[in-house]
């Protein structure tokens, strides 16, 4: 049963992924470079222009439509409202070398067609406490934005623009256990008189 903190984990064990999976490839030694979750604040700065960082922000959060009706199961004996979402990522290379942004974002889309499946073991690498159950996954799909959705969220940030994957991570499932109160111990009742 994940928690809020899932909706965090899940970014932060795909950066950690990559990053593992980044550091154990020899044939990147010529580029130097970090996968971290970006907040909207960096995505908004240019300050990160001259590093050589692979960025991998949340720009939307939707439920997904084919669980919009099984949010909450009122017949069910353990009542839990339950939110499935989808997370919606652009993945940005910062940095000035060409042929670094190139090849390290062909080298991301390589890993994510590999590996489109966050299986526990990759969940397990956040830092967040998420609760992920153990049989939990999380789907990763290329998502294709057209040329006006592009430039509607660099504008949006300011920075000129920058080459951008965009990947969809469903299905988030968000569980809260409602916690029952305390047991009734005595009922009171009072009658009055009703005027006729």
């Amino acid at each position: 049963m994940a928690k809020f903190p899932a909706v965090f984990a899940v970014g932060d064990a795909l950066a950690t992924y990559l990053q593992n999976l980044y550091d154990l490839d020899t044939t990147l030694t010529a580029f130097a470079c970090k996968f971290e979750q970006f907040s909207s604040p960096q995505m908004s700065s240019e300050d990160q222009a001259n590093e050589s960082v692979v960025s991998i922000f949340l720009h939307r959060i939707t439920l997904d439509p084919n669980f919009r009706a099984a949010g909450f199961l009122p017949n069910s004996p353990n009542e839990q409202p339950v939110l499935f979402l989808d997370l919606h990522y652009l993945i940005t290379y910062w940095g000035t070398s060409v042929q670094a942004e190139q090849t390290l974002l062909a080298w991301t889309m390589q890993q994510l067609q590999t590996t489109p499946i966050l299986d526990p073991s990759i969940l397990a690498l956040s830092a967040a406490d998420a609760g992920w159950d153990p049989t939990e996954s999380i789907q990763l799909t290329p998502v294709d934005l057209s040329l006006e959705d592009i430039l509607r969220i660099w504008d949006g940030f300011g920075p000129k623009y920058r080459l951008t994957l965009a990947y969809l991570a469903r299905v988030v499932r968000i569980d809260r256990a409602i916690v029952p109160g305390p047991p009734v111990v005595a009922t009171r009742f009072s009658l009055t008189n009703a005027a006729p």
